[in-house]
């Protein structure tokens, strides 16, 4: 089943990763080495009786193993690089990869707590990186996507996402209360005014600034006024 087709409810595809061409060359160094050795006793090919004899016929029998093992390998790694899937969706990292020993892994982006990415200079010039995809658990629910393209926009896209979703989880602050509004000092009525006035124009009469008379008149214009 291919990633596509694993996604549930709700689940959109961000970013699709496939492995680079370099995969099968790296994943195949041994097996290349052990074709080499191969072909180094097929054609060193002693001879002898005896003990010896059995001695050579076990290289041969190894010459072969070495040869076929080696091939066989090469061949499971090319179609192990055609087949492999990566993906990050709006939930999960997805990973589909190898064929006998296949091997699966769907990690929430809830879960991840790091991303590590490793290009090197090839990797630079070729377009390819690794990726080291750590959980909560530590080390322990590490997750290794090698040799895979597009390191960089992977591990951005996974980053992006996760960073999306706690900012849309996180809770809504309350908008701040209005500042109460201190009420208005009442204004004086008109009648305190003009008993200020009469107190007033009392004490100019008692400090004789003014004359009674002059009080008489000014407190009877008051008093119609109020």
């Amino acid at each position: 089943m291919s990633i596509s087709e694993n996604l549930v409810a709700n689940e959109a595809m961000v970013i699709e990763a496939r492995k680079h061409w370099i995969a099968p060359v790296r994943d195949s160094l041994l097996a290349a080495g052990m074709i080499l050795l191969g072909v180094f006793l097929w054609y060193w090919n002693p001879s002898g009786d005896g003990i010896l004899g059995w001695l050579w016929t076990l290289v041969a029998i190894a010459r072969w193993v070495l040869l076929i093992g080696g091939i066989a390998t090469i061949i499971y790694n090319i179609v192990v690089w055609r087949t492999a899937e990566f993906a990050v969706t709006n939930l999960r990292v997805l990973r589909n990869e190898g064929l006998i020993q296949r091997r699966s892994s769907e990690t929430l982006l809830t879960s991840v707590s790091d991303v590590k990415l490793n290009v090197g200079v090839l990797g630079k010039s070729l377009g390819y990186g690794d990726l080291q995809i750590f959980t909560q658990s530590g080390d322990a629910g590490a997750d290794n996507f090698r040799s895979i393209t597009q390191p960089a926009a992977f591990r951005s896209a996974m980053m992006g996402v996760k960073m999306q979703d706690q900012l849309d989880s996180r809770p809504i602050a309350p908008a701040p209360a209005p500042a109460p509004v201190a009420p208005a000092a009442p204004a004086p009525s008109t009648a305190d005014d003009q008993a200020a006035r009469l107190v007033k124009l009392a004490e100019l009469r008692d400090q004789g600034v003014i004359s009674p008379e002059e009080f008489e008149a000014k407190k009877a214009e008051i008093l119609a006024r109020m």
